[in-house]
């Protein structure tokens, strides 16, 4: 589809300066948001109950406007049926007509042209009467899947467009999908100069590759061009609604969008939760930037992508992808189960529909805070980018607090006892026309990191006697506990003889004050050189360091010791007023004795106390692909010497565990190979290079890759550094001292 002239009218447009919006990555304040705001995309089965339980899913949500997808045989088919149904229970459908691929691509043909003139009329003379409006084009510019040609493409619409407009209906399209605009403003100019523009702009308006909702998108030129362009969601949907409104179309519907949960867990193991939240979010930008008149999530019903799931696997999907035709639901009633997402669309849709947008409170710095009002309510929705975390008493005033209706996202009531606003959104409502104060300077924690989907725990923060920090419990009471037994004040770090380590950081054990059975380990930092006490000033507190990498690790699905809580004392000068614990691991042994063991010349590492053996092929094998999921889930670990990698043995699988985590790095996108082979010299520095040449080989499987000279070379320059820091470093240097005084 991209053809030169696509290619020139769009650059044309672009180069012309059309695209710019002043401040366009904010929502405008101060807009009417419709009443069938959002929508759902529909399908049907052969068994009439499908019809049933589809339309008791669309009741239960309390959305009346529906997409249904209408293909050739369709008129003998389950879906006239089932769109009867839906004119009969008064749904709003915009029907989505489209041919076969086959039929696409031949568009050019009089033969096709005459089928789809056919089909078109046979299809309008039986329902244009009672739907809402037609759409025409599915996905035009991925051919792969919609198999158009530009010409085929404009026959197609040609024909559709002179049947719609003799019977008076509404024409939506062309269905550009993802943010892709040279394709709108070309085709767009084509039908303009035929004179055939559409009533309604549709664009599929995607945000799920760049992750998150709010995140300005790195496709445009890169990373390191996402935070100056700013083409975030808002952005997107108002350069559309000025393209659409350049060419004078008073419409703009984005008719299908989704996040698929096997996408998402590629880097987050909770998609099910991570769905839902960017369900919430993505709805609630798109009204807030006031672009949109419709907006739909689609598919209804299916398991990767869908609020409801099938009971389905991946296997068993379509070959064709549902954003180009959703042909029918799939899967048994009896394995239906609603996911997360429903529930947070129908809450979504409940409380903004038919709202009047007041302003961004804050938006597009990692805090959104949206007002919104209605008839009878003010209304804030409240979220945070992925991990992060804010609090309401930073927000609001605490009798304005206490004073609201706090609502989780899937609808249900919230106390304020946790304080915290993360990535799930909540809502806060109070009376209409009440005055709610709003602080200055409002951002995210600086510095702080969460894993908001953690399974029965909920973070409470700590503020007393000038020491702040978060704790992580299953309740109130728990919080409570935790805090008057591990209270910083009576916290000593013991004598060296004492301590399960007492270098720079001092590491101890206590009892666990939830279970007297079991541990807990504190780590302080004790000693500091110079030049690290200054660098370190720039940095967040050792003991916030390793809270944040050790939840950035489980949010990320990768095992590490589980943390329980981090205190540091505000305006420390030292730097050493800090503690942060965690469980205590109870481990088998370290990578580093493993490999230490084979480096030797031992082809298997026996765990005494549970008189197994494990060999050198095994380990390798499992210790790669713990790797290649921790580096996938965009994970740089910076210290992943062989003794930060605890390993348990269970059930003859080697269980491995991170610990050390402050130095930990992480991306929304898996780990660069340069870090990753960073990461790799470090754990291997201790193995023999047959160990390395093997379980290199393993790892790099995973990618495509081979143990190239260039990779190899990363572990020569690091064994370089640590043999020369052994020689010449501290110490080297105590080393050599201590030689001289003997």
């Amino acid at each position: 589809m991209l053809t030169w002239s696509i290619i020139r009218k769009g650059l044309a447009y672009i180069l012309s300066g059309k695209l710019y919006i002043k401040r366009g990555h904010l929502p405008p304040a101060g807009h009417d948001i419709p009443k069938d705001f959002i929508g759902v995309c529909v399908a049907s089965a052969a068994d009439t109950a499908m019809d049933d339980y589809v339309i008791a899913q669309l009741h239960a949500l309390a959305i009346k406007q529906v997409r249904l997808d209408f293909t050739y045989g369709d008129l003998e088919s389950f879906n006239a049926r089932f769109l009867e149904r839906l004119i009969a229970e008064k749904f709003c459908v915009t029907l989505h007509l489209i041919q076969p691929f086959v039929a696409a691509k031949n568009m050019e043909s009089t033969a096709e042209q005459t089928n789809w003139q056919t089909f078109i009329d046979q299809v309008l003379a039986r329902f244009g009467a009672h739907v809402k409006r037609i759409e025409i084009g599915s996905t035009i510019n991925r051919k792969r899947w919609a198999g158009y040609t530009v010409t085929g493409f404009l026959n197609t619409w040609h024909i559709a467009f002179k049947a719609a407009k003799q019977r008076n209906i509404e024409l939506a399209g062309p269905n550009v999908t993802d943010f892709e605009p040279i394709y709108n403003i070309g085709i767009l100019k084509m039908l303009k100069a035929k004179k055939q523009l559409p009533d309604v702009h549709t664009n599929n308006l995607f945000s799920e590759r760049v992750s998150e909702p709010e995140r300005f998108d790195h496709r445009v030129f890169k990373y390191r061009w996402a935070t100056i362009l700013k083409y975030n969601l808002i952005k997107k949907a108002r350069i559309l609604k000025k393209i659409s409104t350049d060419f004078g179309i008073k419409h703009l519907v984005s008719p299908i969008a989704f996040w698929a949960i096997y996408r998402i867990e590629r880097l987050l193991p909770d998609g099910e939760q991570k769905q839902a939240d960017y369900a919430a979010r993505y709805m609630l930008l798109n009204a807030a930037s006031g672009a949109l008149d419709q907006a739909f999530w689609g598919a209804l019903i299916c398991h990767r992508e869908g609020l409801i799931d099938d009971g389905l696997t991946d296997a068993e999907y379509p070959t064709l992808e549902r954003v180009t035709h959703y042909a029918s639901v799939d899967g048994e009633l009896k394995n239906f189960w609603p996911y997360a997402s429903f529930n947070a669309i129908k809450t979504v849709a409940q409380l903004i529909q038919g709202a009047q947008y007041q302003v961004a409170i804050a938006t597009a710095n990692g805090l959104e805070i949206h007002h919104f009002q209605t008839a009878e309510h003010e209304l804030h929705a409240l979220w945070t980018i992925n991990g992060k975390v804010a609090f309401l008493t930073d927000i609001y005033e605490l009798s304005d607090i206490q004073h609201a209706e706090v609502i989780h996202r899937d609808g249900h009531a919230l106390s304020i006892a946790s304080n915290l606003i993360n990535e799930t959104p909540i809502y806060l409502r109070w009376p209409k026309n009440q005055r709610i104060t709003i602080k200055d300077k409002l951002s995210i924690s600086k510095d702080l990191a969460i894993h908001a989907h953690i399974k029965n725990l909920q973070y409470y923060r700590f503020l007393q006697d000038g020491w702040f920090g978060l704790i992580l419990a299953k309740d109130a009471d728990e919080a409570a506990l935790l805090a008057q037994t591990l209270h910083p004040n009576g916290l000593v770090s013991p004598q060296k003889s004492n301590a399960l380590r007492h270098a720079r950081n001092a590491i101890w054990a206590l009892p666990d004050p939830r279970n007297i059975a079991r541990q807990v380990t504190v780590k302080q930092p004790v000693k500091m050189y110079p030049h690290k006490q200054f660098l370190d000033r720039f940095k967040p507190s050792k003991a916030k360091r390793s809270w944040n990498g050790a939840v950035e690790l489980l949010r990320r699905g990768i095992e590490t010791a589980h943390p329980i809580a981090f205190f540091e004392k505000e305006n420390d000068t030292t730097l050493k007023q800090n503690f942060y614990i965690c469980d205590f691991v109870k481990a088998d042994c370290s990578v580093g004795e493993m490999f230490i063991h084979f480096a030797k010349g031992n082809k298997d590492f026996y765990f005494s106390a549970k008189n197994i053996t494990v060999s050198a092929e095994e380990t390798y094998t499992q210790l790669a692909q713990y790797l290649h999921k921790m580096h996938k889930s965009g994970t740089f670990f910076r210290d992943l010497s062989g003794g930060n990698v605890l390993v348990t043995l269970t059930n003859d699988k080697l269980n491995f565990s991170l610990i050390d985590t402050a130095r930990a790095r992480f991306y929304t996108h898996p780990s660069p190979f340069k870090e990753r082979y960073s990461d790799l010299a470090r754990i291997c520095n201790k193995l023999h290079w047959i160990g390395r040449e093997r379980f290199m080989g393993l790892y790099l499987a995973n990618t495509g890759r081979k143990f190239t000279w260039g990779i190899k070379l990363n572990f020569y320059v690091y064994d370089f550094k640590v043999g020369f820091k052994r020689k010449f470093g501290r110490k080297g240097f105590k080393k050599l001292v201590k030689k001289f005084k003997k």
